[in-house]
C-alpha cells in the first residue's frame, strides 16, 4: 500500500494521489479525488488546466499552491516529453516536478509493480529506527540501509507496514509497547526496558 494507505487506479492517479498524500491525512486526499479527476481525467487535461483552479480544488491537502504547481507540472511532462505515459523508471519519476525518491518509489511499486527502492517516509524513518534497523536520519541513508536488511521482493511492502505499525501500534510520542508484536527485536523497548531496571 501506499503512503497514507490510500488505494489507487492507473499510473496518472498514483503519481498525483502520491504528490497530494504529502504531510496530510487519507481523508483530505480522498475528498479531492473524484473532483480532481472528474475535471483532469488525463494528463493532457490537467497539464492544460489552470493552476490556480487546481490550486482550489486541492486546497484540503494543505500546502494546495505548491501541490497545485507540481501536479501540473508533472501533467505537462508526462504529456510532452513521456506521450502522456507515466515513465515506469526511478530516472524518469524522478525528472517530474514534485517526485522526489520516496515518491517515485511508491509509485513504481504501487503503479507498475517495481521495486527499484524502499519509500522512506515520516513513519519509515521513525519505526526503522526505534527497531534499531538504521542509526541515520537522512532519508536515503535509511533506505541504503533498510534495502541491504531486506531482500528486493518485500521492498514494496516495507512503507505500507511501517505505516500501518506505526498508526496502530507504534504511535508517535505515545508508543504502545504492551500491543506490540515486535518489542522481542525492538531496540527501543529494550532500551526503555533496561532504564526502568536501573
Amino acid at each position: 500500500m501506499i503512503e497514507n494507505g490510500i488505494s489507487y487506479g492507473d499510473p496518472f492517479e498514483v503519481l498525483v494521489l502520491t504528490i497530494l498524500s504529502a504531510q496530510t491525512t487519507d481523508r483530505s486526499v480522498e475528498a479531492v479525488r473524484p473532483i480532481l479527476f472528474a475535471r483532469y481525467p488525463t494528463p493532457a487535461a490537467l497539464a492544460a488546466a489552470d493552476v490556480e483552479e487546481v490550486a482550489a480544488i486541492v486546497r484540503p491537502t494543505g500546502f494546495y499552491r505548491v501541490k497545485a504547481r507540481h501536479i501540473v507540472g508533472a501533467a505537462r511532462m508526462v504529456a510532452d516529453t513521456f506521450g502522456g505515459e507515466v515513465p515506469a523508471t526511478l530516472d524518469g519519476l524522478l525528472s517530474l516536478p514534485g517526485v522526489g525518491r520516496k515518491t517515485a518509489n511508491i509509485v513504481l511499486s504501487n503503479a507498475f509493480g517495481i521495486d527499484e527502492g524502499i519509500a522512506v517516509d515520516t513513519h519509515v524513518r521513525r519505526i526503522s529506527r526505534l527497531l534499531g534497523l538504521t542509526d541515520e536520519d537522512d532519508p536515503a541513508k535509511i533506505e541504503k540501509d533498510l534495502t541491504a536488511l531486506f531482500p528486493r521482493r518485500v521492498w514494496g511492502e516495507v512503507n505500507a507496514l511501517c505505516v500501518q505499525h506505526g498508526r496502530a501500534v507504534c504511535i508517535a510520542g505515545r508508543p504502545r509497547c504492551d500491543l506490540c508484536p515486535l518489542t522481542p527485536w525492538c531496540r527501543h523497548f529494550r532500551d526503555e526496558k533496561s532504564q526502568a531496571v536501573r
